[in-house]
């Protein structure tokens, strides 16, 4: 899913970045065991790697060939994306106006060489321990506390980097607006409490159904998701649309108000960006909204595509 969900079991990943064969052999030797490591021996190799596999933490060496390590920690600090992966700056350099400057720049720590293993060890244990926490926050503010989806405000940041995106590609935009069919007579006849569990297995399954990993659910409120399709014609979204409309209505959640199915169904909208027009991007989710009601209005538990 285009949502990052962190993988709370997995190895946490470090950056070893030093231009000496042997420091970074004897980092392996002591880290191995319990981290993740990749090794780069140069700065402009450091920056490929973090923009290919983002590492949980950097070991960085200042004195390096073509880009030393304050070039890298300046570069990482000005990209929105990396600013928040904790810097350890490794070094020999003497002196403490060494070490402020590059605190200044945004490492989080400094340690001098030759380096004590159990101090490096305790460091980054440290350190991972606090970005690990900061990152449950940033993930838990971008999610909705009932289904645990991405909620608006992460949908809204992820629709501004696709629209930027494919205007610049010129490649095709699609929305989903999707809503569950008259879910208040339900919470009316079952409950609650008994909703909130419905709104959790649609949410799982709508979002399981989404197969790409640029796609995004979200949900919008009440008992509408919304669904962001990258790269993604109005053929394609239709076929998607098809295929959550049919999961959803798989589940066979009995409803026994419902005049549709006697089960829980829902009725979705799509939109698609149109080719070489830019304002297009800005209506696809009134669009995605005004088919949404059309689907409604034709009966329900069905897939409406908006022609502007």
């Amino acid at each position: 899913m285009y949502y990052d969900d962190m993988d709370l079991g997995r190895k946490q990943r470090i950056l070893i970045v030093d231009d000496v064969r042997l420091n970074t052999k004897i980092l392996e030797s002591a880290l191995g065991d319990e981290y993740e490591l990749s090794i780069a021996s140069n700065g402009k190799e450091a920056l490929a790697m973090v923009r290919t596999e983002m590492p949980d933490l950097i070991l960085l060496d200042i004195i390096m060939p073509e880009m030393d390590g304050y070039e890298v920690c300046a570069e990482l600090q000005r990209n929105e994306k990396t600013r928040d992966i904790p810097i350890i700056f490794l070094t020999a350099l003497e002196g403490d106006e060494n070490e402020a400057y590059g605190l200044e720049l945004g490492a989080m720590d400094y340690i001098r060489k030759p380096f004590n293993v159990p101090v490096v060890k305790a460091k980054i244990r440290n350190h991972l321990e606090l970005k690990k926490y900061k990152d449950l926050l940033k993930r838990d503010i971008r999610i909705d506390g009932l289904t645990r989806v991405a909620n608006r405000r992460r949908f809204d940041e992820a629709f501004e980097e696709e629209k930027g995106r494919s205007i610049r590609s010129g490649n095709p935009l699609s929305i989903l607006m999707i809503d569950i069919d008259l879910f208040k007579a339900y919470n009316d006849a079952y409950g609650h409490l008994q909703g909130d569990d419905v709104l959790r297995l649609v949410a799982k399954t709508l979002e399981k159904s989404l197969r790409r990993p640029g796609d995004l659910l979200a949900r919008w409120g009440g008992e509408e998701f919304v669904a962001l399709l990258p790269d993604t014609d109005m053929d394609g979204a239709y076929i998607v649309a098809e295929q959550l409309r049919k999961a959803i209505q798989d589940l066979g959640i009995v409803h026994e108000q419902s005049s549709i199915k006697r089960v829980i169904t829902v009725s979705i909208g799509a939109a698609t960006s149109v080719p070489g027009d830019q304002s297009s991007y800005r209506n696809l989710l009134q669009w995605a909204d005004e088919a949404m009601y059309r689907a409604k209005d034709l009966g329900r538990n069905r897939v409406v595509c908006y022609e502007p």
